[in-house]
């Protein structure tokens, strides 16, 4: 018989969304006014990423440095424990146990890794919309947001890129219904009454 994995936390104790969605579909303005009216912690990989990697006396900055360079996703492996500490950093000083995770799980092999070692999450928030909606979005958040990947090349590729290993994540857990979907062609007051609906149920 297989031992079964026990994971760092208790699925009963601590609450995780994962949200996803096409590059442009704001995800980041929903999480911040999630966690403004549900109290949950908001951690997006890129952004522990990018810290780890600035961080004086980091052991994993030269690495991501590397696989950041060279234009590779870093191994899940640290992305997942740079997760997995931030959220024991919340819980065991502000006693905080909801956390948003966004932009993550990328791929199906770092959805399986974390669900069976950190812990399994309770749904996953997906804000659809248009190809075409999300390019007329970048496209204008390029011309003032400094980002180098919001150009038209750039966004090509990051569709692509969500095409092909982020959509099979979510197809996996809409056959789990593991995912509420969320029409992200709609304005931002719009999007947030429907996130509501969902977050009034979910506790």
């Amino acid at each position: 018989m297989a031992t079964e994995t026990t994971t760092t936390f208790d699925s009963n104790e601590i609450f995780v969304v994962f949200v996803l969605g096409g590059p442009g579909s704001g995800k980041g303005t929903q999480c911040a006014y999630i966690k403004r009216d549900y109290d949950f912690v908001h951690l997006s990989a890129g952004d522990l990423l990018r810290e780890e990697q600035h961080r004086p006396g980091s052991e994993y900055g030269e690495l991501i440095n590397n696989y950041i360079r060279e234009g590779e996703i870093v191994p899940m492996e640290v992305t997942i424990l740079l997760l997995e500490k931030a959220m024991k950093e919340s819980r065991d000083t502000e006693n905080k146990t909801r956390f948003l995770i966004d932009g993550f799980p990328r791929k199906m092999d770092q959805a399986i890794k974390f669900e069976s070692t950190v812990v399994e999450s309770q749904f996953t928030l997906y804000f659809e919309a248009s190809e075409e909606t999300l390019r007329k979005r970048l496209l204008k958040r390029g011309e003032s947001s400094g980002r180098i990947d919001d150009n038209s090349e750039s966004i090509k590729k990051r569709f692509k890129t969500f095409e092909e290993t982020s959509y099979p994540v979510i197809e996996d857990f809409m056959a789990r219904g593991k995912v509420r979907k969320i029409d992200a062609e709609q304005s931002i007051e719009e999007v947030f009454e429907e996130v509501k609906k969902i977050f009034e149920t979910a506790f």
